[in-house]
């Protein structure tokens, strides 16, 4: 059973959205209105995957420090306004989806389940804009990995995270330690000079594209 937390600003809304989630065999581990209890719970709880109210004061921070943080959770984020900025913003801060604000319980919990594998969770709409935006990073990246000075293994560690791999699945494929990894994810990023693991997959599409 996949652990979940869910953090929105209206607590009822939080409680209420847990309370459907569990009836799909879903694990809520807890729920949170603000970026300090968020933040509690995803360290003490370790969830699969966080819920992530958009609409929270400082949403895309708290974002960007889970991302940066805690890599293994991945976060959705809800109730998400479907702007081109908030949708690229939310992309390169290392969102796992995307729950718009028409989705009924029964559709969160599907893509709830469908970020803990590493599926990405979209409507069509997004999924536009971000294929688009790819296409942009490629175009400006076309540089091949293997001339970036990449060792073996952070070649293989690349391509793990652009099959949608996080650092703990990595890690079990690749039989190391999860710090390990990280550090394999450190100098990756460092060495074709993008700051998410989105951009560096990016990097993996637009050279296998130009071959």
């Amino acid at each position: 059973m996949w652990r979940i937390v869910i953090a929105a600003e209206v607590g009822v809304y939080a409680e209420g959205l847990g309370l459907g989630l569990a009836t799909h065999d879903l694990d809520v581990a807890g729920t949170a209105t603000d970026a300090v209890e968020t933040m509690r719970l995803v360290r003490e709880r370790e969830p699969d995957v966080l819920l992530l109210d958009m609409a929270m004061p400082a949403g895309l921070s708290l974002l960007r420090v889970i991302a940066a943080e805690h890599p293994d959770v991945r976060v959705l984020a809800l109730a998400i306004e479907e702007t081109e900025d908030l949708v690229i913003a939310c992309a390169e801060a290392g969102v796992a989806g995307y729950v718009p604000r028409d989705a009924r319980v029964v559709d969160v919990a599907a893509m709830t389940r469908d970020a803990a594998v590493g599926q990405a969770a979209c409507s069509p709409r997004i999924a536009a804009r971000l294929l688009h935006r790819m296409a942009v990073l490629a175009a400006a990246r076309p540089e091949d990995p293997a001339e970036s000075g990449l060792t073996r293994r952070e070649a293989e560690v690349l391509g793990l995270i652009d099959d949608g791999m996080s650092n703990k699945q990595i890690a079990h494929k690749l039989c190391i330690e999860v710090a390990t990894v990280k550090n394999h994810v450190h100098n990756i990023l460092g060495k074709l000079q993008v700051s998410r693991r989105s951009e560096a997959a990016a990097v993996v599409r637009s050279a296998r594209a130009a071959r």
